[in-house]
């Protein structure tokens, strides 16, 4: 699978060389914890809880879309029970057709009438594991799914649409009229008409644009200096109705042995000959960062090394995102352009839920770990962070739902969504954790894992603070002193996700078998003790007094 085989080699998978943050030092008790309130980060935005979904295995196609006359319970062609969860969860955005789908897309095929769109070979048809797979829409893209049915979703999830732009194979003009099918007012363009058509005479609105998509290999094999022209091509007039368009340039793909700040700080230099002017045009940079399986590679079949490493992986994120950070302040030094990691989640070999949906697998406990970790790295940096997307939203990689024919389940890690939309528009503040460090032998090498780790955030209006704390530790809880630096606590409720068997995970034929238990918290004062069970993600919810 040559996208696979790119990332394998290009990000690896051992982890030897970008330590993520320095483990905790063994102490002699469970752990403390101090949130500091007067050190304020940024601002938590919803927008840190993206989605991604892309024209890969089951994701689309009887994952999003079913079809108007299917028996399986919809809402114009798209699957209800999704539509209901992801309202659930106020999922933020959604970014679509891909990946590396986007690349190879030409979004004419996916309007006008649904019967006369043309088929297409779908970009990954040539991955190892669809060649035995029967024929069908994971193979060869029927265009069912295009335009007006992806703005027909989000409007119906009530999630924003980010819509990555084909920068590979096709040209500014493509870009500047799609630009125009989605944002032109009504009636004022042929292609407004033509939206019209589709179902929707006022327009779309979309603001999130990405300007091509891993431009470093299937998006194009640029070189940074080559992409930042085409950046240039393709954003140098774009018709934008009144509204400020979001543009987001395509940025490194990060791994554990090379975070590739390379691409970062040569694509800025070469933006900057025509002028620091183009980063006050650009509202983000993509990043790219995956925790790739090791050992059997299975979602649910590991050993206890597997599951540290693999929360090892996930933390690593704390240090790239500095390292991009301080790359891009070299040249943009008023930081206008954030980053936006708009592909992270933890990939896995197997084993699928059916033979043509590639990468679709039960994420299982430890994935909502790796969910959970990521999550609190994102609060902890709001600072240098626009927007992130889930890789991927149904039936791939990091999953937050399955779905088969008429089945449908939520996964662990849509638990742990769920349960962090509590953070989102708060001010998140400086969290500091002591715990003993985890050691584990990992490929005969000795290494260490800090004891615990999350995030705060603070929601002055409703005088409420919100802790997140993950223990990865797989026997032993935590019990921790809590401090509040400059606040009390009032009152609160918990919610903590977490199973005794740490391969646990839904299916369809066990859908809550992972799921929150959650009640009043006993906390007072700013100083109080709480135990984290092992192997778990929890949320504190804290009236301040």
């Amino acid at each position: 699978m040559k996208r696979r085989e790119f990332l394998s080699s290009s990000l690896g998978l051992s982890a030897a060389v970008i330590a993520p943050r320095s483990a905790r030092p063994q102490t002699s008790h469970g752990g403390a914890i101090e949130i500091l309130f007067d050190e304020p980060i940024g601002r938590i935005a919803p927008e840190f809880h993206g989605q991604f979904t892309e024209h890969l295995g089951g994701c689309i196609y009887d994952g999003i879309w079913v079809g108007e006359n299917s028996k399986i319970p919809n809402e114009g062609g798209i699957r209800k029970d999704l539509i209901e969860r992801m309202r659930q969860a106020k999922i933020p955005v959604d970014r679509w057709p891909g990946g590396c789908f986007a690349d190879s897309y030409n979004w004419r095929d996916g309007i006008g009438p649904r019967a006369e769109r043309p088929v297409r070979t779908n970009f990954w048809a040539d991955v190892p594991e669809l060649w035995k797979a029967p024929d069908g829409p994971q193979k060869y893209e029927p265009n069912a799914f295009g335009t007006p049915e992806f703005m027909r979703f989000c409007r119906l999830a009530g999630a924003k649409p980010y819509v990555a732009a084909d920068v590979r194979s096709l040209t500014p003009l493509d870009f500047y009229q799609w630009v125009e099918y989605c944002n032109s007012p009504a009636g004022t363009t042929t292609l407004a008409r033509q939206r019209a058509a589709d179902g929707s005479k006022d327009p779309y609105g979309v603001v999130y644009w990405g300007v091509g998509n891993e431009s470093w290999g299937c998006g194009g094999n640029f070189l940074p200096h080559e992409y930042a022209m085409e950046f240039r091509r393709f954003t140098a007039w774009i018709p934008n109705y009144g509204m400020k368009l979001n543009l987001v340039g395509s940025g490194a793909g990060a791994g554990i042995d090379n975070p590739n700040v390379e691409w970062t700080r040569g694509f800025f230099e070469a933006l900057a000959a025509k002028g620091k002017g183009m980063f006050k045009q650009m509202f983000g940079l993509s990043l790219h960062y995956y925790c790739f399986t090791t050992g059997k590679g299975s979602s649910i079949d590991f050993d206890v090394p597997d599951w540290y490493q693999m929360l090892w992986q996930a933390d690593v994120m704390d240090s790239l995102l500095p390292k991009h950070w301080l790359a891009m302040g070299e040249i943009d030094t008023e930081h206008n352009v954030k980053l936006v990691v708009d592909e992270w989640g933890a990939w896995h070999r197997g084993p699928s839920i059916a033979p043509a949906y590639l990468f679709s697998y039960p994420p299982s406990l430890r994935d909502a770990l790796v969910t959970g970790i990521t999550l609190d790295v994102f609060n902890r940096h709001a600072e240098m962070l626009a927007m992130c997307n889930n890789a991927q939203m149904i039936n791939n990689i990091n999953t937050l739902f399955l779905a088969l024919e008429d089945r449908f389940t939520v996964t662990p890690v849509y638990w742990v969504f769920d349960m962090y939309k509590a953070h989102r528009d708060g001010q998140s503040l400086r969290f500091v954790a002591d715990a003993p460090s985890i050691s584990y032998n990992y490929e005969g090498k000795n290494r260490t894992l800090w004891g615990l780790a999350g995030s705060a955030s603070l929601h002055e209006k409703e005088k409420k603070l919100v802790i997140t704390v993950v223990n990865p530790h797989v026997t032993e809880e935590r019990q921790t002193e809590i401090v509040l630096r400059g606040a009390s606590a009032r009152s609160g409720r918990f919610t903590v996700l977490t199973d005794s068997n740490i391969h646990a995970h839904n299916d369809f034929d066990h859908p809550n078998a992972v799921h929150p238990a959650e009640g009043p918290a006993s906390v007072s004062g700013s100083r109080f003790v709480w135990t984290f069970k092992p192997a778990s993600v929890t949320k504190l919810e804290i009236n301040l007094a």
